[in-house]
């Protein structure tokens, strides 16, 4: 589960509209919105180079933040959107929603996979494909799981893992009904072109004794 949460520093925005966001931009801000959790709406500025920073360490999505404004109670939020400059492909603004603990929302969790080693079907030169690297869940605001695992232990060539084989940590579910597939072993592709070789020869050999 995720452990503490991590601080977001922000600022608040004087002034709205598209002339206070470039004149933020000027100043090496990033404007955001903060909404959501029974409160007014909040204009902020972060700066640029601490949310770049954060952006590219990954899942900034699906991270729960403690946002601190000066002047304003710490409160938990999460990133709903990021627009970027369509060339530069640079943050220009955020939105952040506010959340209760109780609060549920839906988030991509990242799949870990464990025991390559204790996997038969590797071993037999088997190739891990991964359908899905992350998996969206609904899970409780609180206990916001960094990961979820998948045990590749005792696998061979041909088998399937659906979500129905992961174990979900407690009070998360997804958000899709069936019971879709994350990841597969599958037969090397030198396996199956020896395979089709055989097959060709069998025929060519049916042909000669004609």
């Amino acid at each position: 589960m995720a452990g503490e949460l991590p601080d977001l520093h922000a600022h608040v925005r004087t002034g709205t509209g598209k002339g206070a966001a470039r004149q933020a931009r000027r100043d090496g801000m990033v404007p955001g919105i903060v909404y959501g959790g029974g409160a007014e709406p909040l204009a902020i500025n972060i700066p640029f180079n601490a949310l770049l920073k954060r952006l590219r360490q990954g899942r900034f999505l699906s991270t729960l933040f403690n946002l601190k404004v000066d002047g304003q109670e710490d409160v938990r939020v999460i990133c709903r959107n990021v627009q970027r400059d369509v060339v530069k492909d640079l943050p220009t603004h955020l939105d952040l929603m506010r959340l209760r603990r109780t609060s549920r929302i839906s988030l991509f969790i990242h799949v870990d996979f464990i025991n390559h080693d204790k996997c038969p079907g590797l071993k037999k030169g088997g190739v891990l494909t991964i359908v899905r690297p992350e998996v969206e869940l609904n899970v409780l605001a609180g206990d916001i799981p960094d990961h979820v695992t998948v045990d590749l232990a005792g696998l061979n060539i041909g088998d399937v893992v659906t979500i129905s084989h992961v174990s979900l940590p407690e009070g998360s579910k997804p958000t899709i009904d069936r019971d879709f597939v994350i990841a597969n072993i599958s037969a090397p592709s030198g396996l199956r072109s020896s395979g089709g070789d055989d097959e060709e020869e069998e025929e060519d050999g049916d042909d000669t004794e004609e």
